[in-house]
């Protein structure tokens, strides 16, 4: 895929990973929807790091009447819509024990709800724009992390939906995943953490958001795949 002249829309891209994807998008010379909730602040910061041309979107993804609203608000400001990155996502701590229905329901609607209604609502779209999907999994979908359940639900159904949006979107629009390893330490962890994930990643090193840009990149460019679901975590679900 050419991406010159085209629109992405990138949710979640006011910080940490959707941000990195907005902005190479913006290098390969795209123009980008920049998607956020409450981090204005970081949205607006984004904008200014793009190459080109972009625009500015808030909405709750967790209700379940956005993700068409917002779809159809880009492609009305821009007039077509050839990528959808899903990428808006939360990782809470959840001890088993400690989880409740609401954080239950409220991780499951932004992290798997959410991707799904996109990219129902912009299906249409990027038939006509024969474009992609691209959706941001996690390695939990394939470890099982004790603390983190939900999260790791929702994001093996995150590589489901992959797989079913390719096989139904075929052959007008491709859909790929990404799932990412350590390329951010989640908020509150420490240098010893990070020293330990490091020591124990065969590729002895922690991961950065660029990482996830290349893959992304990659999909896009890459017409014969679809459905797939590219791991970059430097090794780490090959240790046992």
């Amino acid at each position: 895929m050419d991406l010159r002249g085209r629109v992405a829309l990138v949710t979640g891209a006011g910080h940490r990973v959707g941000r990195a994807i907005a902005v190479a998008l913006s290098a390969q010379g795209m123009t980008v929807a920049v998607h956020f909730h409450s981090a204005e602040r970081e949205a607006a910061e984004t904008m200014r790091l793009l190459s080109g041309p972009g625009s500015l979107h808030s909405a709750d993804l967790r209700d379940a009447s956005a993700a068409p609203a917002l779809v159809e608000e880009v492609v009305e400001e821009h007039g077509q819509l050839d990528v959808l990155v899903n990428s808006a996502a939360v990782m809470v701590r959840t001890p088993l024990g400690e989880v409740t229905p609401e954080v239950w329901d409220a991780m499951f609607a932004l992290n798997l709800r959410a991707p799904f209604f996109l990219s129902q609502a912009a299906a249409p779209h990027l038939r006509e724009a024969q474009g992609a999907i691209i959706n941001m999994a996690d390695l939990a979908a394939f470890e099982s992390w004790p603390a983190y359940i939900p999260h790791g639900l929702t994001k093996a159904g995150v590589v489901q939906l992959t797989k079913s949006l390719a096989r139904t979107l075929a052959p007008e629009v491709r859909v790929n995943a990404v799932a990412p390893g350590v390329v951010l330490l989640p908020t509150g962890w420490s240098a010893d953490d990070a020293e330990r994930l490091r020591t124990t990643t065969p590729l002895a090193r922690l991961g950065t958001p660029d990482d996830v840009t290349r893959a992304v990149l990659y999909l896009l460019d890459a017409d014969f795949v679809t459905g797939e679901t590219i791991v970059v975590d430097g090794g780490r679900h090959v240790r046992t």
